[in-house]
């Protein structure tokens, strides 16, 4: 899976959100989850550069989707934690 740990803490923060515990998310740590997110896509983007056969580039298409994808959810939690 793409950045697994660091999607399972955005996935825990969400239920803090959820369950009206979001005094105990920091910025900070948000800040941090998207900032591995980041590397990780850049990660797979000069992955996807040097790849040469197809079914590898879609593969990494798809995870570069899934890690943007969660990026966007991080920064709407941060919007919504400030």
């Amino acid at each position: 899976m793409v950045a697994k740990k660091s999607i399972g803490k955005l996935n825990a923060y969400f239920e803090r959100l959820k369950a009206d515990k979001a005094d105990e998310i920091k910025p900070s740590h948000v800040d941090k989850i998207i900032e591995k997110l980041k590397a990780k896509k850049r990660s797979l983007e000069k992955e996807l550069e040097e790849s040469h056969k197809d079914s590898k580039k879609e593969r990494l298409k798809g995870n570069i989707a899934v890690v943007q994808e969660q990026i966007k959810r991080a920064e709407w939690l941060k919007r919504k934690i400030d």
